[in-house]
């Protein structure tokens, strides 16, 4: 674990059984929805996911034991509230396609990612329907498909700006009323050359233009 207490890294040839617990597609929700709306029970969690509070409270109780969940403060003494431990968990992409087990936890992850924008921009277009976001976020949300030609250094230099231009950003708005939850999903995936490519924006009008 690096110094950050809300970053958890993960050493894929240390941490072999915590990475395997994260490879289970429910335990992998459970933890997004704690991250995304905050402590609940395994009953409140059972209603989000469809599913039976013994099965969530038996993951959530996996997810305690490897240190990505714990338990929160309670409202009642009736039946105990989890909360994430931390807000982000990541692990070298090098270290983890080292293994196949470690590849496949990898793939796992970047698709259940995939997944979690899917159902972000259904909840976005439904808010916006719904009138429940105000006119201020229409023009600065949106989705770029862009495809730049960089090196290895220059995609790394990328990511690390981003990621440190977003620290400073939430900490500047952390105690804004007008601030809402946002979810920023950022990709760099290098395609090899000589394959065919077609563009996104060839198929859908607005595409990588922040529409």
């Amino acid at each position: 674990m690096d110094s950050d207490p809300t970053h958890r890294v993960l050493d894929p040839g240390r941490d072999t059984a915590a990475l395997k617990a994260l490879t289970h597609p429910l335990r992998l929700k459970l933890l997004g929805l704690l991250r995304l709306h905050g402590p609940a029970t395994a009953s409140e969690l059972a209603v989000s996911t469809g599913e039976s509070s013994a099965s969530t409270s038996y993951h959530l109780r996996v997810l305690a034991k490897y240190a990505f969940v714990a338990e929160a403060e309670h409202r009642d003494g009736r039946e105990r509230r989890w909360k994430s431990v931390h807000s982000v968990t990541s692990a070298s992409n090098a270290a983890m396609l080292a293994t196949p087990a470690g590849r496949a936890m990898l793939v796992l992850g970047r698709r259940r990612q995939v997944e979690h924008l899917q159902q972000t921009m259904e909840q976005h277009e439904a808010d916006i329907d719904a009138g429940r976001l105000g006119e201020e976020w229409h023009d600065p949300s949106g989705i770029d498909d862009l495809m730049p030609r960089l090196t290895p250094e220059s995609l790394r230099e990328l990511r690390d700006t981003i990621a440190a231009k977003l620290a400073e950003l939430t900490a500047r708005d952390e105690q804004n009323p007008r601030a809402r939850q946002v979810v920023l999903l950022t990709a760099g995936l290098p395609l090899a050359t000589g394959l065919p490519v077609t563009p996104a924006d060839d198929a859908a009008p607005g595409a990588g233009d922040g529409a």
